[in-house]
Parts: structure tokens; C-alpha cells; sequence
């Protein structure tokens, strides 16, 4: 089968051929129809060799929907031609956070190598995926494919961010969004979708600000030096109650301190690496700072069905497999509107 990977320290991806995989004992093997491409990717891409965490040549892809296409021996409640999205922060099933369901944080995976689809096993970006275990496949019942494969990350991780902050979105409340590309867009949504919160997105790109007027924004301000005082003039100097910052770097971390109100959650969503000095003075009193990884298999589920209620859908750009190295140098670009989808079979 055809796969794009990353086989080389500093090099673009390729397509190239690789064995066909066959599904062992618990496994499922699905038939990719659509995989979602993400910064992670990117940032995956970016690391030096000393200190690179996973084995080359690593199938990209950790955003996946495909359809069942053979069960390993002892796999019960799938049947082929099943229409799946696939939950990627996989643990051990069996530690403690495990059993909450929060397999995202799970405390043994390190300890036993276990590492997500295209994050350290192979991952969605081919014409196959090799699933470890059926309960990390979640039924689409209807969604289409190429619009549900982003709410596998784009939506999950924000829906995560989000949850945790509702009781602060109250009437009357204000949350802002630094970043309305991928996450951000859709984050903008989730917000107006389950607050009364007014939402204020922040970019560089007037062309973001105006996708993120489109999904709902009450307010699309520019981020730059003069943007946690504009946050503060629409607060009436309070600011907000919730930032989530799907940046991460260090100007977008300094803005989500700067418009942060007093007992605010600020949530850095984003990987850029930068980070928010906490202490005394520092912030206002009692914020809250985070950063969280993700989301539960739960999470995904009350995703899809906010997507098929049509409260949430993602702007989307195609592209075949072939292609799928140019979808990266795109994003790589900021020149994705929205979330880029390779569709490995189109």
C-alpha cells in the first residue's frame, strides 16, 4: 500500500510503498477514507536528531476515519464496512486514569511504549491503519468522513480545553481564542454552541479573523502588540474570564496572561512551547493556568454528536495522497483555510 512518512531528520515526507498490514489477535484493520493533516505533524518534523522520540520511518497521520475491513481473531461489536473514526491518545486500558476513561493521561504508556497513530506508530496517512483495539473506534453513524476526520483532534482537544472552564461562562462573560486557524475556528464554534460567553478571537492574519467572524466570533481582533488592550477596552477593563491559547508561543502566551480576569482560566492549547510565568503579582488573583493534552474517548463521542446535531463543522481543504506533502508545505504556510484533509483512496 501507498503511505506518506517521515523517513529522514529535517526532510519533507514521501510517498512511498510499505507492506500491507494484517490485523493480529484485538486488532482491527481499517480502510482509511480520510486523514486529517496537523500542526503536531509539523512540529514532529521540527525536532532535532538528538533527543527524537520515535523510530524512522514513522507513517504521519494521528486524525483518522476509515472503515472496518477485517477484525483480528476475538474483535465482537465491529462488523466489516463499519464506519469508524479512530480515538488516538491510546493507554494501557487498565491504570488508574485509564479507568476513568481519560486514556489521554494515561500513567503507564510511557513505561510501556505505547504511543499514538502517527505519533509514534504508524498512523492514518496511508491506505490502511492497524488499530490495537476496538474500543478506540467510535461509530460516525452518518457523518461524512472528510468532515469528521478534524473533530478527531481539531475538535476533541478544544471540546477538552473547554469543558473545563463552562462554569466560568456564564452570562455576562467573555472567553477569548488567541488563534482562529484549525483548533481556534472550531473552538469559536464550541464556545457559542455551549455558552452564553462572548468570544473574542485574536490572530495575525486578517484572513483567520475573518474565518473566525464567519464561525461566530462576536469580536475578530488583530494580535499584536496593541490586542490585550483592545480585549481590555471590549472587557470594560475586566477582561476575560477564559483564554485559550491554541499558539503557544511566547507573544500569544504573554497576550493570554495580559487579558486574563481575576479567577480566570487560561488554557495553553497550543504547542509552541512557550510558557506563562505563575506566582504572586504576577497574574490576577486566582487564575488558573493549564495545559491540557487532548481528550477522552467520551469526549470524541459528544463531539461527533455535536457535529451531527449541526452545531459544529470544520472548513476543509482535500487532497489525494499523492498530494499530501504539498498539504503539509501549505499548513507549513499558514495558507490552510481551515484543516487540511488527505484523502488516501480519492
Amino acid at each position: 500500500m501507498k503511505a506518506l512518512q517521515y523517513r529522514t531528520i529535517g526532510a519533507p515526507p514521501e510517498v512511498v510503498g510499505v507492506p500491507d498490514p494484517e490485523p493480529g489477535p484485538g486488532q482491527v484493520l481499517l480502510k482509511v477514507t480520510a486523514a486529517g493533516v496537523c500542526h503536531s505533524d509539523i512540529a514532529v518534523m521540527s525536532w532535532p536528531t538528538e533527543g527524537f522520540p520515535y523510530e524512522l520511518p514513522l507513517t504521519l497521520g494521528h486524525e483518522g476515519v476509515g472503515t472496518v475491513a477485517a477484525l483480528g481473531a476475538g474483535v465482537t461489536g465491529l462488523r466489516e464496512g463499519d464506519a469508524v473514526a479512530v480515538y488516538g491518545p491510546w493507554g494501557c486500558g487498565t491504570c488508574a486514569k485509564c479507568a476513568e476513561g481519560k486514556e489521554n493521561y494515561c500513567l503507564r504508556a510511557g513505561e510501556l511504549g505505547i504511543h499514538p497513530p502517527g505519533l509514534g506508530r504508524p498512523g492514518s496517512m496511508a491506505e490502511y491503519l492497524l488499530v490495537d483495539d476496538a474500543r478506540h473506534l467510535v461509530p460516525l453513524d452518518g457523518l461524512d468522513p472528510v468532515a469528521a476526520v478534524p473533530l478527531t483532534d481539531a475538535g476533541l482537544t478544544p471540546y477538552h480545553a473547554i469543558k473545563q472552564s463552562l462554569p466560568k461562562l456564564g452570562p455576562g462573560s467573555t472567553a477569548v481564542v488567541i488563534g482562529s486557524g484549525g483548533l481556534g475556528h472550531v473552538a469559536i464554534q464550541l464556545l457559542r454552541a455551549l455558552t452564553p460567553a462572548r468570544v473574542v478571537a485574536l490572530d495575525v492574519s486578517e484572513e483567520k479573523l475573518r474565518l473566525a467572524r464567519e464561525v461566530g466570533a462576536h469580536e475578530a481582533v488583530l494580535s499584536d502588540a496593541r490586542a490585550a488592550a483592545a480585549v481590555r477596552e471590549i472587557t470594560g477593563g475586566l477582561g476575560a474570564e477564559a483564554v485559550f491559547d491554541f499558539v503557544g508561543v511566547e507573544p500569544t502566551v504573554k497576550t493570554a496572561g495580559a487579558v486574563a480576569a481575576v479567577e480566570a482560566d487560561v488554557t495553553l492549547v497550543g504547542i509552541g512551547g512557550a510558557a506563562l510565568p505563575v506566582g504572586f503579582g504576577l497574574l490576577p488573583f486566582e487564575v488558573s493556568v493549564k495545559a491540557p493534552y487532548w481528550g477522552t474517548r467520551a469526549e470524541l463521542i459528544e463531539v461527533l454528536a455535536l457535529a451531527r446535531s449541526g452545531a459544529l463543522s470544520v472548513h476543509t481543504e482535500t487532497f489525494s495522497l499523492d498530494e499530501a506533502p504539498l498539504a503539509y508545505e501549505r499548513l507549513h504556510a499558514g495558507a490552510v483555510d481551515g484543516r487540511a484533509v488527505v484523502l488516501p483512496h480519492g
